[in-house]
């Protein structure tokens, strides 16, 4: 089944980005347990056949991932077979939305109340009527306020995922291009915040595995988590309309963890950590 092609991320001011990229080396110390040095990764939408395909890719490196599912009324037989199945193989089912809508612009119009009523209730039905009950929540195109995570907290999740993007363009024209190393909002300190960013490693992020290597050493000498995620997983280049990422990167990503010895963390772990 596709995904949403076109997520909502906001376009934050270039001048912002630059003075976070000038302070962003101080903002990870070198004190954290280097023992839970590891690396989170997360899935968006409902590709759920195209990431069943990747279960020999997580078995042979014994990587542990979270799939954060939207729209789960259409969910199949076949379908909630398959996550049963990954999740019986230690893999985290999350939640994504009913509807995968802008809260920010819901709760706007019709407060907490008709957010929770068109984007929570339905959906987390559907999930426990499947047989799963998430704790960890990944925001609907990034697309999120402290209005809207004061609910979703409230609504007793433990977790809830932002968006991070290490290059970013306004009709053609570069508004910034970080490497991931420098961005200390994609790494988990373990400091039990609920709050997180994880990092795009789809096709238009433009994020190679030299980058995302630095950005695992980087993890690896400052005892945290680096939060990557992706959408569909493709071979080769994306098709028109298609949004994901090369398959080829993941399994370097896995591997290079795994020669490193980091540790693989479903998003919920990171709160218990």
């Amino acid at each position: 089944m596709g995904g949403f092609r076109t997520p909502g991320y906001s376009i934050v001011p270039l001048y912002s980005w630059v003075i976070l990229a000038l302070i962003a080396t101080g903002c990870i110390s070198g004190s954290g347990d280097v023992s839970k040095a590891g690396v989170a990764i997360s899935f968006d939408d409902h590709f759920i056949e195209d990431w069943y395909a990747l279960k020999p890719l997580f078995d042979r490196y014994d990587a542990k991932v979270t799939f954060f599912i939207t729209c789960p009324d259409s969910l199949t037989t076949r379908e909630i077979r398959l996550l049963k199945e990954l999740e019986s193989d230690g893999h985290e089912i999350g939640f994504h939305g009913t509807i995968h809508g802008r809260a920010t612009e819901m709760i706007a119009a019709h407060g907490p109340e008709g957010y929770i009523e068109t984007e929570l209730t339905p959906g987390l039905g559907y999930m426990r009527a499947a047989g799963f009950y998430p704790t960890s929540y990944a925001h609907p195109g990034g697309n999120h306020n402290s209005r809207v995570d004061s609910v979703l907290l409230a609504q007793g999740f433990q977790i809830l995922r932002d968006v991070a993007l290490s290059r970013r363009e306004y009709k053609g024209v570069p508004l910034y291009q970080m490497a991931p190393r420098i961005m200390p909002w994609i790494y988990y300190s373990f400091d039990q915040a609920p709050i997180v960013d994880a990092l795009s490693i789809d096709m238009d992020a433009r994020v190679d595995i030299d980058s995302i290597k630095e950005a695992m050493e980087k993890a690896k000498n400052t005892g945290t988590a680096l939060m990557l995620f992706g959408h569909q997983p493709l071979q080769g280049k994306a098709k028109q309309g298609q949004y994901g990422f090369d398959i080829g990167l993941l399994e370097g990503i896995l591997k290079e963890a795994k020669i490193g010895n980091l540790k693989f963390y479903r998003m919920s772990d990171l709160v218990k950590n």
